[in-house]
């Protein structure tokens, strides 16, 4: 699987990691940046080079870091299609794919360790969406709203 890795100067350590562990993992990589931690940038801009290269279909999947990682999760899933899931445990993890067909794996680099981060790495990318008619009818509920908040949009300009 195509899994591109982003982040801001707080997530960019834990990136490199996880980086790393998706290769191993067997995993083509695409890292869309920061490539420091030195200069404080903008996670907005990470969430939307992330966002914009699984929209468009070049990786299946991503992770996307910044320091709390709610920043990250709340600019990546104004990108049409993107279901992004800010999760600190390995249920939520798995589950948002399974469930959700989650296709952002968002993490907090101040508020979870590397062990975990990797744990919870290696389940979301492990897991499938099950494709059950209860959870393909939820789905198809949030696509709707989202179309229907960028029709709306697209009449505003």
């Amino acid at each position: 699987m195509k899994v591109v890795v982003g982040a801001d100067h707080a997530g960019f350590r834990l990136k490199e990691r996880l980086k790393n562990l998706v290769h191993d993992l067997g995993h083509e990589v695409i890292d869309v940046g920061t490539q420091s931690d030195q200069a404080p940038d903008d996670y907005p801009d990470f969430a939307e080079a992330l966002g914009s290269v699984v929209r468009e279909g070049r990786a299946e999947r991503g992770i996307l870091i910044c320091g709390s990682g709610v920043g990250a999760s709340v600019a990546a899933n104004k990108i049409p299609g993107i279901r992004a899931g800010l999760c600190h445990d390995s249920y939520s993890a798995h589950q948002g794919v399974e469930h959700d067909n989650m296709n952002v794996l968002v993490l907090g680099s101040r508020v979870i360790g590397e062990e975990l981060a990797g744990e919870l790495a290696r389940v979301y990318l492990a897991a499938q969406f099950s494709g059950e008619d209860r959870h393909r009818r939820r789905l198809e509920k949030v696509h709707r709203i989202e179309a229907r908040f960028m029709k709306g949009a697209a009449g505003a300009s």
